[in-house]
């Protein structure tokens, strides 16, 4: 099996549990950490064309909903990007965010680390 397609196959339940997290936290009212838990989604499963456009995709209706302007607009350009350029090159560690560089590598948590990790092997 190809890495990569293996990589998506495996990280996938990591990417899950990290995007019903965050639907979690907002139905709680917790938005912030919803979307912390969109970030963690995001440094897991940004490997995966797949996976980051799927993150990018709740990062985007996350903005929606709480009428968030520039994370929208930022998650509608990276959308583009995670669809197009995720097979060249994604910047490890990077949360995702419209507040962030797209282009700036961030470190990645020993958890995540371990868990991406797993996921390669």
């Amino acid at each position: 099996m190809n890495l990569s397609l293996r990589f998506a196959r495996r990280i996938r339940p990591f990417v899950q549990y990290e995007l019903d997290a965050a639907a979690l936290h907002e139905a709680r009212g917790e938005v912030t950490t919803a979307f912390g838990r969109l970030e963690r989604a995001h440094v897991l499963g940004q490997a995966s064309t797949l996976a980051h456009v799927r993150v990018h995709w709740a990062m985007f209706c996350w903005a929606l909903r709480h009428n968030v302007a520039i994370e929208a607009a930022g998650q509608a350009w990276r959308l583009t990007g995670a669809l197009l350029k995720t097979w060249l090159w994604v910047p490890a560690g990077n949360t995702g965010g419209a507040s962030v560089n797209g282009f700036k590598p961030m470190p990645i948590s020993p958890e995540l680390q371990r868990l991406i990790d797993l996921a390669r092997r």
